[in-house]
């Protein structure tokens, strides 16, 4: 299971992407709430808080083209409403329009430059657009908010971008800051087992996938890592307990043709 891009509570894949501009901190910007949680302070601004709602919405189901009209409804009813932007940056970044993201994230940062949740948005954009320095800069930033809700977001996406710069040390402590800060978070799990694996501390590396797998449905690439790690353990009888599992639960995926093939590696 590759760790995704946590962004606006929408998951998105990893793509290379084309992007202009840096973020120069404004003073005092760490400290501002997030724009959706602000108190609204006209009937436009409701109305523009309800349509970036609704559009956000869609956009989790994968309605990116209504996505986008909500956004557009929300500029039009008030023009400084950070959030509309910040989901167009969103949409347009998921539909590959790179420059049309850039501009939006832009925008949005122009507006509310504080605002951490689009300070992980627009970082995450930055990171998968080859200028991972700079998302790093915007992503640490969203993370030290004291407002920001959902530090983990930023902080597992610092991860990836660090995995992006091939600083494997850099990538796992903030992971483990996510996983602080985010007790359940599975995917975060995931990836410290990953690198724990990588590193040759196996029995590491089977602790996070327990925790991992306590409550939760195994993923194809969880349960590949997890029989690889028991091989490496020698640990034969778990390692056939999890070879019969990804068998039955996952036949067609790459997982269980590489165990097929003898592809440990």
């Amino acid at each position: 299971m590759k760790l995704r891009p946590l962004v606006s509570g929408l998951v998105l894949p990893l793509w290379l992407a084309a992007c202009a501009g840096g973020y120069v901190p404004h003073e005092g910007a760490a400290l501002e709430r997030p724009s959706a949680e602000k108190p609204v302070s006209s009937e436009g601004q409701r109305k523009a808080k309800a349509h970036v709602e609704l559009g956000t919405a869609y956009a989790q189901i994968g309605r990116y083209g209504v996505a986008l009209d909500e956004a557009r409804e929300a500029a039009s009813y008030d023009s400084s409403y950070a959030p509309a932007y910040e989901l167009m940056g969103i949409v347009h970044m998921y539909l590959e329009e790179n420059s049309l993201a850039a501009s939006n994230f832009q925008r949005a940062l122009n507006l509310a430059p504080g605002d951490p949740v689009i300070l992980n948005s627009y970082g995450w954009f930055m990171c998968a657009s080859g200028r991972e320095r700079e998302g790093l800069e915007m992503l640490n930033a969203a993370a030290r908010n004291p407002y920001y809700a959902t530090p983990t977001r930023a902080l597992a996406n610092a991860g990836l971008c660090s995995l992006r710069l091939q600083n494997e040390p850099q990538a796992e402590q903030y992971f483990r800051r996510a996983l602080d800060a985010d007790g359940n978070n599975a995917p975060v799990m995931f990836h410290l087992a990953l690198l724990s694996y990588k590193r040759g501390t196996y029995e590491v590396a089977r602790r996070y996938l327990a925790m991992m797998h306590d409550g939760r449905e195994p993923t194809a690439e969880s349960l590949w890592l997890a029989l690889r790690v028991e091989r490496r353990l020698a640990n034969r009888t778990a390692e056939a307990s999890f070879a019969q599992q990804l068998k039955r639960r996952f036949p067609t995926s790459p997982e269980y043709q590489a165990l097929l093939q003898g592809q440990f590696q």
